[in-house]
């Protein structure tokens, strides 16, 4: 019976010690922004994102992709969300979509050092045209000390329509609180 209450006390012990080894983890960031380009683009299925050619065959349409931004100051980003930007993209193109590179090109897209590329909305329809996208990928983001928030959209680069929207939370750990912190 002894044997047996020790056992018990041991493996709840290393239960709650298991626990919060997993809450102070880092969440797969990866894996979490390729599902949300996988749902905006799954999203926007009844929205034409291919485009015919005079030949028949249908192309998919180009897509910009930005940074995302602080929910709370929009003019700002961090080491976050420039990589959510970055692994949302990737995988859009890895879906066959034509993904244009912001670092290529400059315009009216707002380029500051550590910043990444910033959308301002009043000039999305100008970036359509000069980029030959029919969509943007805007994202915004929240923290608290336990979760961080995020919201990433599909927008039509012409009208500012929202096409398809995805919303998420990752918990934070040590790593995502320096990529938050990082400016």
């Amino acid at each position: 019976m002894k044997s047996t209450f020790s056992f018990l006390t041991i493996s709840l012990l290393c239960i709650g010690l298991t626990g919060c080894f997993y809450s102070w983890k880092d969440f797969n960031l990866v894996k979490a922004s390729y599902k949300a380009a996988d749902a905006l683009l799954a999203g926007s299925h009844d929205i034409p994102l291919l485009e015919p050619r005079k030949d028949g065959v249908y192309m998919k349409r180009p897509i910009l992709v930005t940074s995302f931004v602080d929910i709370d100051n929009l003019q700002k980003t961090s080491t976050f969300g420039r990589v959510v930007g970055e692994q949302i993209g990737s995988r859009i193109a890895q879906q066959g979509y034509q993904v244009i590179e912001m670092k290529m090109r400059t315009g009216s897209i707002f380029v500051r050092e550590r910043l990444g590329e910033l959308v301002l909305s009043r000039e999305l329809r100008e970036i359509s045209f000069q980029h030959d996208a029919y969509a943007v990928v805007v994202g915004t983001y929240g923290a608290s000390k336990e979760s961080v928030y995020v919201t990433a959209k599909l927008v039509r680069a012409t009208d500012s329509v929202i096409l398809s929207s995805y919303d998420y939370w990752l918990p934070v750990g040590p790593d995502t609180k320096k990529m938050l912190r990082s400016r």
